[in-house]
């Protein structure tokens, strides 16, 4: 994969999670050798479940409309800490209290920390083409609501 087309994904999960208000947004880019099993890592906050979730919800919806689904998810249910695992990047959605528990960005502080402002001009261009309707995002809502 190019290492624009992916830094144009990565854009596209990050305007996800800032449209649902996400806070304490990081992006980390991994270093090569450094043992990491992905290229970045984008980790944000929801001060409730329900926004986690929200959260997880909206890039998963993003980034299935521009034909990327996640490899693995895991702890949608619990709400504390959700895993979208896209292989070339990893999406972490936590609660408040499992970010600090964790605290990623300690564990690999090796990364480069990038600001969204890096990635940000290219996820623009990307969202005009990949806006997922609202009624879309209600009714993937419900179902997972249901399961």
């Amino acid at each position: 994969m190019k290492k624009s087309e992916l830094k144009q994904q990565v854009a596209a999960a990050i305007q996800a999670c800032l449209e649902k208000k996400a806070e304490e947004l990081s992006i980390l880019e991994m270093e090569k050798g450094s043992g990491a099993f992905t290229d970045y890592f984008v980790l944000c906050s929801g001060t409730n479940p329900r926004q986690v979730q929200a959260i997880a919800d909206e890039v998963e919806l993003r980034l299935k409309a521009a034909n990327l689904r996640p490899a693995h998810v895991e702890g949608y249910k619990q709400a504390e800490w959700v895993l979208l695992d896209y292989v070339d990047f990893v999406v972490h959605v936590f609660s408040e209290k499992a970010r600090k528990f964790y605290d990623l960005e300690r564990l690999w502080k090796t990364a480069k920390r990038l600001e969204v402002s890096d990635l940000k001009t290219v996820a623009k261009k990307k969202a005009a083409s990949t806006k997922v309707p609202t009624s879309k995002v209600a009714a993937t809502r419900k179902k997972k609501a249901k399961a």
